[in-house]
């Protein structure tokens, strides 16, 4: 299987025709149709269902698109590393990050570096600490933000300064939104959102066993999506402070846990990495910048 066969693939699932596929590629469409039942030779499966105007992927075909995107990002960061090997001033360099208001830190890391290098050039995936350590492991990105204990005999790890407060989202007219601060009692029985990773190992660590009196409503991976469901009156978002709007004019107010709650960050990369030049010097900024003496 050829990494030109799996663009060519990737060209058809995204235009959904074969004709324009073929425009967008350059290639004539004989040739095309020649490469994909090539592929679906190969692979022992049917990848499109052909309509009279249109292509649509079957199962098979919607798996194989979910593992091209990695396998042709991979090659795409391969090739720029190895073009960049004897680029020390400047180069690509991939982060995954975690949401919290924490992340300022590396943006001023950042901020610092491109002053020193302007070629240096850098590319954000935003997701929780399961979806980027896995992008991470897959050779993906470079560096991982998290907000999970880390584990340090696969990655090197710097912790940010600052940990990340917890803290309840809620309509500002409501009866809890009297309160300064928020207990697990003051929670029970009510519908409650918050992301999975910090229902699983954060919440009982502030309420230890009394998990047991609160409803999970649901779950959301971003909180400004949990914020807008707790506006409308769903629910209470269970979060960090700082990740949504709750100015005077939001209609949404935050209120602290008590006892309070904090959950540290972490900068993580993986150990017997092989890095380019900038990569390497940007290594050395983050020691600068957050290595405890």
């Amino acid at each position: 299987m050829e990494i030109r066969t799996l663009r060519y693939f990737m060209a058809i699932a995204r235009e959904e025709n074969m004709t324009r596929a073929a425009e967008t590629l350059h290639v004539t469409q004989p040739t095309l149709s020649k490469q994909m039942q090539a592929l679906e030779a190969e692979l022992g499966k049917k990848l499109f269902r052909r309509h009279s105007f249109s292509i649509e992927l079957t199962e098979e075909g919607m798996l194989l698109r979910r593992r091209a995107e990695d396998l042709l990002s991979m090659a795409d960061k391969i090739a720029a590393e190895f073009s960049a090997m004897d680029d020390i001033i400047g180069g690509n360099i991939y982060f995954g990050c975690a949401e919290s208001f924490q992340i300022r830190y590396l943006a001023r890391v950042i901020r610092h570096f491109k002053m020193q290098y302007p070629e240096f050039h850098y590319h954000i995936t935003s997701g929780d600490t399961e979806q980027v350590t896995e992008k991470l492991d897959k050779g993906l990105l470079d560096f991982a933000v998290i907000v999970e204990q880390p584990d340090y005999e696969k990655y090197h790890v710097l912790q940010m300064p600052e940990g990340n407060r917890w803290g309840l989202i809620m309509p500002s007219g409501c009866a809890l939104a009297q309160k300064d601060r928020i207990r697990p009692d003051d929670l029970r029985g009510l519908p409650l959102f918050c992301s999975e990773q910090g229902w699983r190992n954060d919440l009982p660590r502030w309420c230890a066993d009394g998990m047991d009196v609160l409803r999970l409503e649901g779950s959301f991976r971003l909180a400004y999506n949990g914020a807008v469901f707790a506006r409308e009156g769903l629910g209470y978002l269970l979060t960090f402070d700082h990740l949504v709007d709750t100015g005077p004019d939001s209609g949404l107010v935050f209120r602290p846990l008590d006892p309070p709650l904090e959950s540290c960050m972490y900068i993580i990369w993986k150990k017997q990495q092989v890095f380019t030049p900038i990569a390497e010097r940007f290594i050395d900024e983050l020691k600068t910048a957050f290595q405890h003496p």
